[in-house]
């Protein structure tokens, strides 16, 4: 029948509604006296002495309900305690049951006892203000109001009943509709109330979860009304200026928060004034914010009807990686100097300072390549050589310092710009103080390398010289500094230039050559120093240019490694050497030289399979020679490449033994039948016994590997005589039996049975078949 109150309403609003009940003792006690003295003037008039009983029941009654206020009072009641609250409802309830009661018992007797006009007027009118009072106030407690409506309508509706007046009971008639209306007021005021709880906790609710989402979104966000006064703002938009405290600036300009965080030092003032011109301008657009501890924001300010938001978004993130983009892409990752492009761009912008210049400096530009380095990756590791690369690119910046830009090209190549020479003197001091630091070798950690470097310079007063004619000079002299001996500074001049050139147009003309089979072979024998027999030739190339003449394959050959042409060329060889051995008597054989290069640009089994199937000539009268730098730079692919060949019948030959990377580990691991000693071993023989014993060890290295040997170089009958008589060698090879030969000079020697006098260079006998 009842709606219990704590049922419909939220802990707090009930709790709320309770204390509303025990608030206003004055008043109640008010009533309560003024209801008793209404009573006694009543019982007065009247002469009823029940009459008075009432009125003292109104004062009882009052005093109790003033002490359950007071005991109230020192209660202690919290907010949401709903049973401690449905505890003093009841005690509330009995109350104001008992001073209706008494209301209702006052109509009923003056209107069925005392039959005093009076009384029954001062009885109703002041029963049914009372009525009036208690829809009201206590509405929203449905029990409660009920209780006190029912205890004062039926007594009063009982007492004029029981008058006997139809006109009395007619009256009853009317005051039944004035009580039902009592509590449907009653309920509709219930049900507006609820309706804003309601709605007032949906509000909450709402604005709690607003709260919540404004405190986890991810960016900072700040509404503005029309005038620029923040109405709405989050943590994370106030932590772009290093802010606090979001309530505190409710309420505020826009303005005044702009002119705290330039006072603070927390964003710039050029920053904030952008923010304020859009907000003024109810305009959109984005501001790049910095904050004071180098935060990057981006703000975006948006307006729509008179309402401003701004959205901040940490973008410090995205700024440092673009940051590391951008140093990556300028930056060496290895070295921390620029990349080649980075120091192209860095030298322009000095060039062309420097053409604005009046009188410009010397400018010099220095090309740095580390000699043979690709010994330390492969003997050493990657990682040796990165920490050799890092601590170069250090020891460049130290000498270098801030009088120069330094750049990592690539691999192990630097270069150095220096915009502001004194002269000549001071570009190559800075070379040699380079240089100089080389004998100290480089302390990789666990080890110690020791590297030379050759150096290309080339220094010009020219302002309007660029960087790509610098960089041709520059490596000219580093070309010249490397061909030299390595280890060493070349400055650029003149002549180089010439010689570039030259360069340039034989890397033309020696593809158009190859391609046309204008290069020539000329055969130098190998002879076997007891019979004094020739048992192979080697095959090497000549090329004769149209306009300069003889090219010396010192030249040649590196132009067709550097242009790619290096396979084209050991084809070509190949095939001339294989058709032209094939008219040789068939216990001869020729030696065909094959470049590092060769096994890492093609498949050198298949080439030279390739070759002795298109020429007919046997595999065991070929021999591949391969230098030990060969041998190093590409050991697996030449390993597994010489390994085929040997399969197949094809001699392998180590050439020029001494003079590279020398392991024994090499001579055991590959495939070779032969060791070609380096005419470095030979040219102290006739002078020096330590020379002479030196080359009979390795000969004899070469016998317990189970290889033949050859010796290179020999030029004089003394060396010949000593070879013979005090080596175990089986074969030699050089220039006291005359100069290579030509393919008709070498046919005619071969197919003589006697001593050669048509070929007076050579001292041989011909070889019998």
């Amino acid at each position: 029948m009842f709606e219990a109150a704590y049922k419909i309403l939220p802990p707090v609003d009930y709790v709320s509604m309770i204390r509303s009940l025990y608030a206003d003792r004055r008043s109640m006690l008010l009533g309560a006296f003024g209801s008793a003295l209404a009573a006694a003037v009543a019982a007065l008039e009247a002469k009823s002495p029940i009459l008075g009983y009432i009125a003292a029941a109104f004062v009882l009654i009052g005093i109790l309900r003033n002490l359950d206020m007071r005991s109230f009072d020192k209660a202690i009641l919290d907010d949401e305690d709903v049973e401690t609250a449905r505890r003093w409802e009841l005690r509330a309830t009995m109350g104001a049951a008992a001073i209706a009661l008494t209301y209702g018992i006052w109509c009923m007797i003056s209107f069925w006892i005392v039959d005093d006009a009076f009384a029954e007027l001062a009885a109703a009118s002041v029963s049914v203000s009372v009525l009036v009072g208690v829809s009201q106030r206590n509405f929203a407690i449905d029990r409660l109001m009920t209780i006190q409506v029912l205890l004062i309508a039926l007594p009063l509706v009982l007492g004029l009943l029981l008058v006997g007046n139809v006109y009395y009971a007619l009256l009853t008639l009317l005051l039944l509709p004035f009580f039902i209306s009592l509590r449907r007021i009653a309920g509709n005021a219930r049900d507006i109330l609820l309706r804003a709880v309601h709605g007032r906790i949906k509000a909450a609710a709402l604005a709690t979860q607003l709260d919540a989402a404004l405190d986890t979104l991810e960016h900072g966000l700040m509404m503005l009304d029309r005038d620029g006064i923040i109405e709405v703002v989050n943590a994370r938009a106030l932590d772009a200026f290093e802010m606090n405290d979001a309530d505190a600036w409710l309420g505020q300009p826009l303005g005044r928060l702009c002119a705290r965080v330039v006072e603070t030092g927390h964003a710039t003032r050029a920053a904030c004034a952008q923010i304020n011109a859009l907000v003024d301008a109810k305009s959109s657009g984005k501001v790049l914010l910095i904050g004071g501890a180098g935060g990057y924001y981006e703000v975006s300010v948006s307006s729509r009807d008179d309402k401003t938001v701004l959205l901040f978004e940490d973008i410090s993130a995205r700024i440092v990686a673009e940051e590391r983009i951008n140093y990556m892409a300028r930056y060496d990752a290895l070295t921390g100097l620029p990349n080649r492009a980075y120091f192209a761009e860095l030298v322009g912008q000095a060039l062309a300072e420097r053409q604005r210049m009046a009188k410009p400096a010397l400018a010099g530009l220095y090309v740095i390549d580390l000699d043979d380095f690709k010994h330390v990756n492969d003997t050493m590791g990657h990682l040796a050589g990165d920490q050799l690369l890092t601590e170069m690119g250090r020891r460049l910046s130290q000498i270098f310092a801030d009088n120069a830009i330094c750049g990592r090209l690539g691999g192990d190549e630097f270069v150095v710009f220096c915009a502001r020479l004194s002269g000549d003197e001071e570009a190559e001091d800075y070379a040699a103080r380079f240089l100089a630091t080389m004998p100290e070798g480089f302390a990789i950690p666990g080890r110690r390398i020791d590297m030379d470097v050759s150096i290309g310079l080339v220094t010009s007063d020219n302002p309007s010289e660029d960087l790509e004619a610098l960089m041709i000079k520059a490596d000219l002299a580093l070309y010249e500094a490397k061909s030299g001996g390595k280890g060493r500074m070349v400055r650029f001049h003149g002549r180089m230039d010439t010689e570039y050139q030259m360069r340039q147009q034989l890397k033309l003309d020696l593809k158009l050559a190859i391609e046309a089979g204008k290069l020539n072979l000329v055969y130098q024998p190998i002879i076997d120093p007891r019979t004094n027999r020739i048992a192979a030739c080697e095959a090497l190339a000549r090329w004769t240019h149209t306009q300069y003449g003889p090219i010396s394959p010192a030249v040649f050959i590196p132009i067709a490694e550097e242009t790619g042409l290096i396979t084209d060329l050991t084809r070509f060889v190949l095939m001339a050497a294989t058709r032209d051995c094939r008219a040789w008597p068939g216990d001869i054989s020729v030696a065909v030289n094959v470049s590092a290069r060769d096994f890492r640009a093609c498949s050198v089994e298949d080439m030279v399979k390739g070759v002795l199937d298109q020429t007919g000539l046997p595999p065991r009268r070929l021999e591949i020679e391969v230098t030990e730098t060969a041998v190093i730079e590409e050991q697996e692919a030449a390993g597994a490449a010489l390994a085929s060949l040997n399969r197949l019948g094809v001699g392998v030959a180590l050439d020029d033994f001494g003079t590279g990377y020398s392991s024994l580990s090499y001579l055991r691991s590959m495939p070779f039948t032969k060791l070609k000693i380096d005419r470095s071993f030979v040219v102290d023989i006739e002078t020096d016994p330590e020379a002479l014993r030196l080359l009979s060890n390795v000969a004899q290295l070469g016998k317990d590997l189970a290889l033949e040997t050859t010796v290179e170089g020999v030029e004089t009958e003394g060396q010949l005589s000593l070879i013979t008589e005090e080596t175990g060698v089986d074969f030699v090879q050089g220039f006291l039996y005359g100069p290579p030969l030509s393919l008709d000079a070498m046919t005619r020697l071969l197919k003589s049975h006697y001593p050669s006098n048509a070929v007076p260079e050579l001292r041989l006998v011909a070889s019998k078949k």
